[in-house]
């Protein structure tokens, strides 16, 4: 079954916070969930969250998943192939705009407006240009509850990778540091929030430095 709008899902806050506008919006709604899994890992690409929990995440919003398998160490070529693919197939094949979280790099956008053009859809941004401030906080705000699952050490001490997305945690961000993490400081796993019927049962695991980054496990937790 097709689906007129479908949201690029990585499991993380800003992800969320365009779901919930969509879902507030008038217009049709996100119809289904696009999320870039590592196939060699069975976790969500760059966040590195486990692919039952993103599972689990679909099912809380109840929308459906369509995951797109990558290998790891992909190539920008093979990531526009796969996903050149999606689109063209159902149930995406009749959609007419994807929706995507970013809040303020323009080259992003233009990436994304520019690939979707070539597929004969159009690239929506429910979030953008929001004050990432005002947003992070209206995240807390609304009852979101994350962790930061992915931290880039290079720009945000690894001690932060685990700890719990609050106005603690903001309150201890460096100046430097955007709240939202927007230029890839850091990345977040949500886990409960308007937007889910249920919240996530789920654990912090081992804290692991691979490939540059620094990342927080978690586990799913039984009941």
């Amino acid at each position: 079954m097709g689906v007129e709008l479908a949201l690029s899902w990585s499991g993380g806050k800003d992800s969320a916070l365009a779901l919930h506008a969509l879902s507030s919006a008038p217009g049709p709604g996100a119809g289904a969930l696009i999320t870039t899994v590592t196939r060699d890992y069975a976790r969500i690409s760059m966040h590195g969250v486990r692919r039952e929990l993103l599972a689990e995440q679909a099912r809380a919003v109840g929308l459906p998943l369509i995951e797109i398998e990558i290998p790891a160490g992909c190539t920008n070529d093979v990531y526009e192939q796969r996903m050149g693919r999606a689109l063209s197939e159902d149930p995406l094949s009749n959609a007419h705009a994807i929706a995507f979280g970013d809040l303020f790099l323009a080259d992003i956008r233009a990436y994304r407006e520019e690939q979707l053009r070539r597929a004969g859809k159009r690239a929506v941004f429910p979030v953008w240009g929001r004050d990432t401030t005002l947003l992070a906080r209206e995240f807390i705000e609304a009852g979101f509850e994350a962790l930061i699952v992915c931290v880039d050490p290079d720009r945000l001490d690894p001690s932060f990778a685990g700890r719990a997305f609050d106005e603690e945690l903001l309150a201890d961000l460096p100046p430097e540091v955007d709240p939202c993490g927007e230029n890839g400081e850091f990345h977040t796993f949500v886990h409960a929030g308007p937007i889910f019927g249920r919240p996530i049962g789920c654990e912090r695991g081992e804290v692991v430095h691979r490939d540059g980054f620094v990342f927080c496990d978690v586990l799913p937790k039984a009941g």
